[in-house]
C-alpha cells in the first residue's frame, strides 16, 4: 500500500482527502465476490470428487467450509481473497495494518454469516454502495475497509 492520511476518526485513509483509496472499491468487491465464488465451487466440487461423493451428504457444510478455510487463508496471508488480488483490492484491519489471522477468520465469519442471511446481505450491501468507505455490515463491526491497492489506483 502506498502511504496516506489517517482519517481523524481512524486510521483508514479519508475518503474526502484521498478518495483514490475507496474509488469503484463496491464494483471490485463483486466481480472479486464472482470470482471467489467460482474458485470454492470448484474446489468444493474436487473436494466432493475426492471423496468418491460421500461429501454430497453434507454439501452446505462442506462449501461453508470450504469458503471459510478458503478465504480466511488467503486473507491472513496476502490481505486479500485472489478475486480481491484480481480486482486490485485489499483488506486493512483495525489499526490500518494487514488482518491478522484472527481478524481475517472474524471477517470471514461475518462475511459468510451475512451471506447466508437475507436481510444482513441486503444491509451490507446497501452500507457499501452509500457509505463513503464502502465498507460492508462485517467490516463496520470489525472496523475494517477495503482500499485499492498501490499501483492500480
Amino acid at each position: 500500500m502506498t502511504f496516506f492520511t489517517p482519517s481523524p476518526d481512524g486510521p483508514h485513509p479519508d475518503p474526502e482527502l484521498q478518495p483514490e483509496f475507496y474509488a469503484d472499491v463496491p464494483a471490485k468487491r463483486l466481480v472479486a465476490w464472482v470470482v471467489d465464488t467460482v474458485l470454492t465451487v470448484l474446489a468444493t466440487a474436487l473436494i466432493v470428487l475426492l471423496t468418491a461423493f460421500v461429501g454430497l451428504f453434507f454439501l452446505p457444510l462442506l462449501y461453508l467450509s470450504v469458503a471459510f478455510a478458503y478465504r480466511t487463508v488467503t486473507i491472513a496471508r496476502h490481505g486479500a481473497t485472489p478475486g480481491m488480488r484480481l480486482m486490485a483490492i485489499g483488506l486493512r484491519g483495525p489499526y490500518g495494518t494487514a488482518p491478522t489471522p484472527a481478524e481475517a477468520a472474524l471477517h470471514s465469519g461475518l462475511f459468510l454469516a451475512a451471506s447466508i442471511m437475507v436481510i444482513p446481505q441486503v444491509i451490507s450491501v446497501v452500507m457499501m454502495l452509500t457509505g463513503a468507505r464502502g465498507q460492508s455490515l462485517g467490516d463496520v463491526v470489525l472496523g475494517t475497509v477495503m482500499l485499492n491497492r498501490a499501483g492500480r489506483v
